[in-house]
């Protein structure tokens, strides 16, 4: 599915920078939104998700199997995350090839506009995954099921390893033109891929929405070191 109309949260992207309520010149703040609304108008971001339905007899202590498509999700952390889950969303989210054109040519003329720019697209995926997930809860919802927040392979100790067999169940090279290097990276840089629980009762606790302050994983998040967030 093709986002569009989305907005850069500005306060996340001014983040992502490390700003922290410092007075922007008048020709940073005048750069900052020229890479905003550039952003806004020439990237689309292109989204996909399929539900699973959890296969118990292959899941078990560390470990989520998902029936239908092969994919197993290792780890403590998405095992509590996904307990007592029936069906688990598969999401990935992707601002495109353009993204890195736009990016490689601001870095190869003004390394101060790249990294505005790159704040602003990290924002714009970002908002690309919130609307994702929201279809994602309202589709289950729907259905009368109820969801906890997304989840992304390198947050806790779910290895990003998972993410070629992820994208696969996804068909997302094929669907979104999102792919994996060898390090298990993904291209576009400017993607996500999530995980969200899908539950016939109350999701675990703790797994409710969240905030990084409240996280007992907040030191070793790999996530964060990206400037992101499992949660949105």
């Amino acid at each position: 599915m093709d986002a569009e109309g989305l907005r850069v949260d500005r306060a996340e992207a001014l983040r992502y920078l490390g700003y922290e309520g410092q007075e922007l010149d008048a020709d940073l703040e005048r750069r900052f939104d020229e890479a905003v609304a550039a952003c806004e108008r020439d990237l689309r971001a292109r989204c996909v998700h399929a539900v699973f339905p959890v296969d118990a007899a292959r899941s078990g202590a560390d470990r989520v199997a998902l029936a239908g498509c092969g994919l197993v999700l290792e780890g403590r952390d998405i095992e509590r995350h996904l307990d007592g889950a029936c069906e688990v969303a598969l999401m990935a989210c992707t601002l495109g090839a353009e993204s890195e054109r736009a990016l490689r040519l601001r870095a190869a003329t003004s390394p101060t506009d790249a990294l505005l720019y790159d704040a602003a697209a990290s924002a714009l995926v970002e908002a690309a995954a919130d609307a994702e997930e929201a279809r994602i809860v309202s589709d289950a919802a729907a259905r009368g099921l109820r969801t906890n927040f997304r989840f992304s392979p390198g947050f806790g100790d779910l290895p990003l390893a998972v993410q070629p067999a992820f994208l696969a169940a996804l068909d997302a090279s094929r669907r979104i033109g999102l792919s994996v290097t060898s390090a298990n990276l993904l291209v576009p840089a400017k993607s996500v891929t999530a995980v969200v629980g899908l539950f016939a009762g109350e999701p675990p606790a703790g797994s409710a929405r969240s905030t990084c302050a409240s996280c007992g994983l907040v030191e070793s998040c790999s996530l964060r070191s990206q400037g992101r967030t499992c949660h949105g």
